[in-house]
């Protein structure tokens, strides 16, 4: 497996899994999923046209926003959560993913202030939209504390919506209840590990088990675990699958992190839909810097440590930084870890109980994930 785009299929015990085909897939799925995104937007801003015309402006942005990209992973994974266990109703369960799809919406709106990102799915972000409002508007005013607090507030609307979708759902009353309280489950370990993330970042340095911690809670319990837990607990999971599903995926989810962080890096800004060098600029602790400082001489060091942090940052600075994690074989080790610890989660996955379309699914996904072009 590399990093090159080539399509790869993976011989696990005895069965072809090709990853494409998880691809595609999630491909299909993310039209049916992104008409019943644009159904519950567009109700949701016709109720708030009738009590105010900002939020109702502010949803009709979200909604741009959302459709403007993204893979739809984390409905997929919450979709086939519910297939695995046996789950029948269909529609309904889609219906239902767009839940997880706004609480991923209301969590990077906030990420994109915290990380100070002006740009998402190729898009000016919330804060960056109305910071620009701002300073049409209000002359000599604040104009980047209004463009943060309407993105706290946004963010806050779209993650009730969210909450919102699983509360009015069509399933059991004692299994949606279960449901919003492992959503909640999700975004708090959200929390935690973006609590982390900052603290290294303000610190400037980490372990690699602080790293790969960061990883777990902000990426794998959020991404993959997370969706699937709700998927199969609507589907009336029992205790045996749900933690056969933490066990693929937070090696999986950790390995997602890792690839992204890799894309951060040696990705373009076209496929990324923001700024490509970004966590240089914002001198974010990832593994991939950590196995560079560890494995940089004298003078790679010091340009490393020039270039951290450092906001007008070019393209040769970049390139620089990218040179500099290849050299040191940090990029080497990450790519490793990301497929030691995807084919410890097939192994898990493979051996589960569940439905068969599911596991297929969750097998070439995770193939996938350490697929992705940069």
């Amino acid at each position: 497996m590399g990093f090159d785009g080539k399509i790869e299929k993976v011989n696990f015990l005895g069965k072809i899994i090709d990853f494409m085909d998880s691809k595609e897939i999630l491909a299909d799925f993310k039209e049916k999923v992104d008409v019943e995104i644009e159904i519950y937007l567009d109700k949701a801003i016709k109720e708030a046209e009738e009590k105010d015309a900002v939020i109702a402006d502010s949803l009709k942005y979200v909604k741009k926003v959302i459709l403007s990209g993204g893979k739809r992973l984390r409905p997929a994974f919450m979709y086939y959560g519910y297939l695995a266990v046996g789950g029948k109703e269909k529609e309904k369960i889609i219906k239902a993913s767009v839940s997880i799809e706004l609480i991923h919406t209301f969590l990077l709106i906030h990420d994109d202030i915290i990380d100070r990102d002006s740009k998402r799915h190729g898009l000016p972000t919330i804060n960056n939209r109305y910071e620009k409002i701002s300073k049409k508007l209000f002359l000599g005013k604040n104009a980047e504390h209004f463009g943060n607090s309407m993105a706290i507030i946004i963010g806050d609307m779209v993650c009730a919506l969210g909450n919102q979708i699983i509360f009015n759902s069509e399933f059991d009353p004692k299994l949606i209840m279960k449901a919003l309280d492992a959503l909640q489950d999700i975004i708090s370990y959200t929390v935690i590990g973006q609590s982390l993330d900052l603290y290294t970042e303000y610190k400037k340095q980490s372990t690699e088990k602080e790293i790969l911690k960061i990883c777990e809670y902000k990426t794998a319990k959020y991404t993959i675990e997370g969706p699937l837990y709700l998927g199969a607990i609507l589907g009336g999971a029992d205790k045996k699958i749900l933690s056969a599903i933490t066990q693929y995926s937070i090696p999986v989810g950790t390995a997602f992190q890792i690839q992204d962080d890799i894309l951060g890096i040696f990705g373009s800004e076209k496929k990324l839909g923001k700024d490509v060098g970004s966590d240089i600029k914002e001198g974010k602790q990832t593994l991939l810097l950590l196995k560079a400082k560890e494995k940089a001489d004298k003078n790679q060091k010091k340009i490393l440590k020039n270039l951290l942090g450092k906001k007008d940052l070019n393209l040769q600075d970049i390139k620089t930084f990218q040179k500099i994690i290849v050299e040191t074989g940090a990029l080497d080790y990450a790519q490793e870890l990301s497929k030691k610890m995807v084919t410890q989660g097939i192994e898990v996955i493979e051996k589960a109980e569940i439905n068969s379309e599911a596991k297929n699914f969750m097998i070439g996904i995770a193939n996938y994930i350490i697929n992705r072009k940069l």
